[in-house]
């Protein structure tokens, strides 16, 4: 029963050990993809400020692009689908190798081997610390690939924008240069719109206030004729008189363009 349980375990740290190999392997494979990615989408930043400068120059006959200026230095599509592959086998692997650590841990609690609990303690903790660290290992170059991934997806755009103008025609540009004056022009007339809207609030606060003043004026200007009989008579008598000579300036003009009516006719 002993040497049974023995090999038994041997037979796993076999399997653990094989595993570790594969996915070291793995591992330094699948850093260096994500390396040669890396510095191959630098290159291609390079190169995409590079043919920028030379997009800018396009109208120039005396520039010419060659070939080497819009040629891609690598197929990112391959290396995706090599990453994808990649990042599945050695998530199997890391699975496969949990499931032997727990089928080692489920040894060392078995009641037969509590003598040797210490020593195979000892070496199962050695194996989770070393999928632990692929672990930490492939999650970090993972990301890192990823982060750069889409980096470039997010640069695709820029550089289609990039090659479509150094490939458009003449009659292309004038269009976009005409495009470009049409925005301005409506950029322009859009800050306009707000400093008239903000002229006429600015008036109408103005306004506001100079109506509350007014309204304050009347009020006190009421309660003095109130409070004085007089003055408020006075002022009565004075608005019937404006009214008066109202009606007689009207009577007199009116008296003057018949007048006038007349005389024009006759």
């Amino acid at each position: 029963m002993a040497a049974g349980s023995s090999n038994y375990w041997e037979d796993l740290r076999k399997q653990a050990r094989q595993l570790e190999n594969e996915l070291d392997l793995k591992l330094v494979s699948f850093s260096k993809l994500c390396t040669s990615y890396s510095g191959a989408a630098t290159r291609d930043g390079r190169r995409d400020r590079y043919s920028f400068k030379i997009a800018k120059r396009s109208f120039d006959p005396r520039w010419t692009l060659t070939s080497s200026d819009t040629t891609p230095l690598l197929n990112g599509s391959s290396q995706d689908r090599m990453f994808d592959t990649m990042a599945v086998e050695i998530e199997q692997l890391l699975a496969k190798l949990t499931g032997v650590n727990d089928k080692m841990a489920e040894y060392t609690s078995t009641p037969g081997v509590t003598s040797l609990n210490a020593a195979l303690m000892h070496t199962l903790q050695r194996h989770r610390d070393i999928l632990q660290d692929y672990t930490h290992e492939f999650n970090k170059t993972k990301a890192n690939f990823i982060a750069i991934r889409e980096r470039e997806d997010l640069l695709g755009s820029v550089r289609k924008d990039i090659e479509s103008y150094k490939s458009g025609s003449g009659v292309n540009n004038r269009r976009t240069e005409l495009f470009l004056k049409e925005h301005d022009h409506l950029r322009n007339s859009d800050r306009l719109i707000e400093d008239t809207i903000s002229i006429a609030m600015a008036t109408k606060e103005n306004v506001t206030s100079q109506r509350g003043m007014l309204k304050t004026i009347q009020s006190k200007v009421n309660s003095l004729a109130n409070r004085f009989p007089a003055i408020n008579s006075l002022v009565q008598r004075i608005n019937l008189r404006k009214r008066r000579d109202t009606l007689i300036l009207g009577g007199v003009i009116g008296i003057c363009t018949i007048l006038l009516l007349l005389y024009a006719f006759h």
